[in-house]
């Protein structure tokens, strides 16, 4: 399914998941202007990174749910209309709480558009060389958004300010809409059954609870009732949520589906590398303008080794992904990220910036080679026609790192920071202490990567998908992985 259409849906697809990858990039370079005008404390400028990736990831498994019965490309044009209007929102806001509003609302509509991004790649290229191929653009597309991220967004705020971060989505959120409905053309599953409203609330609420908790731990006392509470209500929720999804007829996320080893694995791997390198240019980006004071587009320049890497590789291991076995390159940028996150333990309080090079160009390298082999992983692990559930569900492990990440190696890093004899120690302690976890992170899903992502015709591996009654829901991840 090559050709002109082909090129509109890859080219939509990959621009609005770059638009997506921009937003966080490029805001994590504004936050100290955000701080300074706005006069917001730690725990809101965690919150314009965190209220984004939380509620991209409580949506996008009712997201992917949706766009697989109402049509993904109707769900991804509403989720263009919502992102746009949020922006605008987070571009006026007069306060740290309606910018965060506006962040919230801005990704619920990123979950839409991300929930449909490969779903309409994996629905329109179905063969597994074809398909590799377009990964490899939307690998180099969305590589070149983080790339450009860090120093574009350091020109807009130092040029125009940091609101025009946000307000320069509307006119690219046009664009994208055009070439959807010109060129884009509508899929569903025509099996889906009814949309699972309980499963819907009883997973947004655990979500929201649990890492509201993990972001005002510091703040509120870990032994407070508030936080208490949070914790104990989220994880009641959660537990809700896996009755409600055991016993419904068409639930939002078939809980079966996690005894077919590769889909378990690709989730595991998707939450370890966003919990363990994401998060970190956040930190890396508070280091180098709040202790070595450089502006915003200087921050963004130093900060280019590890995208402009990325921009590199993914292309590269695009191509690859239907030439070597998926576990492989995935295991492999794990490791990279693991070893990326401690070579940059060194720094310490009289560091400079180029103490992080070499980290940021391995962990550039280990996100090249891990994007477009999790991308091929994710839409590969079920049927074409439930493809959005894959990468729905895929998606949300991995905005859940995210948010995770933040929360967890934010309370970390604030600990750190406030227990130091003077700013600069404490940065240089919390990120020590950040970068150790990351690598930890990184590693511990080593395993996953390599023993649940197999062929099931290799040796060994007789019956791990788990579900034998829907072989060809494997089909396509079973030929990625020839060698």
């Amino acid at each position: 399914m090559s050709g002109e259409p082909g090129r509109f849906t890859l080219v939509a697809a990959s621009g609005a998941t770059a638009l997506l990858l921009l937003d966080v990039t490029a805001v994590n370079v504004a936050l100290p202007a955000i701080k300074e005008d706005l006069g917001a404390s730690f725990a809101e400028l965690q919150w314009v990174v965190d209220a984004y990736a939380l509620t991209l990831a409580a949506v996008l498994l009712s997201a992917g749910s949706l766009a697989d019965r109402a049509g993904r490309r109707t769900v991804f044009l509403a989720g263009l209309a919502i992102f746009a209007a949020a922006s605008l929102l987070c571009g006026i806001a007069p306060s740290p709480l309606t910018l965060n509003l506006g962040r919230a609302v801005q990704g619920l509509g990123g979950a839409a558009m991300f929930a449909c991004s490969l779903a309409l790649i994996a629905d329109r290229y179905r063969g597994t060389r074809e398909r590799g191929r377009a990964l490899g653009v939307w690998g180099t597309i969305t590589g070149a958004a983080l790339a450009a991220g860090p120093p574009v967004g350091g020109a807009i705020v130092d040029g125009l300010g940091w609101q025009w971060v946000f307000l320069l989505n509307l006119p690219l959120v046009v664009l994208l809409a055009a070439l959807t409905i010109s060129g884009v053309a509508e899929s569903r599953d025509p099996d889906a059954g009814p949309l699972d409203g309980p499963g819907v609330a009883t997973f947004t609420g655990a979500c929201f609870l649990i890492v509201l908790a993990l972001v005002r731990g510091n703040t509120e006392g870990w032994g407070s009732p508030q936080i208490v509470g949070s914790l104990a209500a989220g994880a009641l929720l959660l537990t809700a949520f896996v009755r409600v999804e055991l016993r419904s007829s068409a639930p939002m996320l078939d809980l079966h589906l996690f005894r077919r080893a590769p889909f378990t694995g690709t989730a595991i791997v998707a939450f370890a590398q966003s919990f363990a390198l994401y998060p970190m240019l956040l930190f890396i980006a508070l280091w180098l303008q709040d202790v070595l004071g450089f502006g915003a587009l200087e921050t963004g320049v130093r900060m280019l080794p590890v995208t402009a890497t990325l921009l590199v590789v993914a292309p590269l291991s695009g191509m690859l992904t239907g030439r070597v076995p998926l576990r492989r390159l995935l295991a492999a940028g794990l490791l990279l990220i693991a070893l990326g996150l401690l070579v940059n333990r060194r720094v310490d309080a009289g560091s400079d910036w180029s103490a992080l090079l070499p980290g940021l160009f391995i962990g550039g390298l280990g996100i090249g080679v891990i994007s477009p082999a999790l991308a091929a992983a994710m839409v590969s692990v079920l049927s074409v026609e439930r493809v959005g559930l894959a990468s729905g569900v895929n998606n949300t492990f991995r905005q859940l790192g995210i948010a995770a990440g933040i929360a967890v190696l934010g309370a970390v890093f604030d600990a750190q920071v406030s227990g130091g004899e003077n700013v600069e120690a404490g940065f240089a302690a919390g990120l020590d202490a950040i970068f150790l976890i990351g690598a930890l992170v990184a590693l511990a899903a080593v395993p996953a990567a390599l023993v649940l992502i197999r062929d099931p015709a290799e040796p060994g591996t007789s019956g791990a998908r788990g579900d034998p009654a829907e072989p060809e829901t494997s089909g396509a991840i079973r030929d990625s992985q020839s060698s």
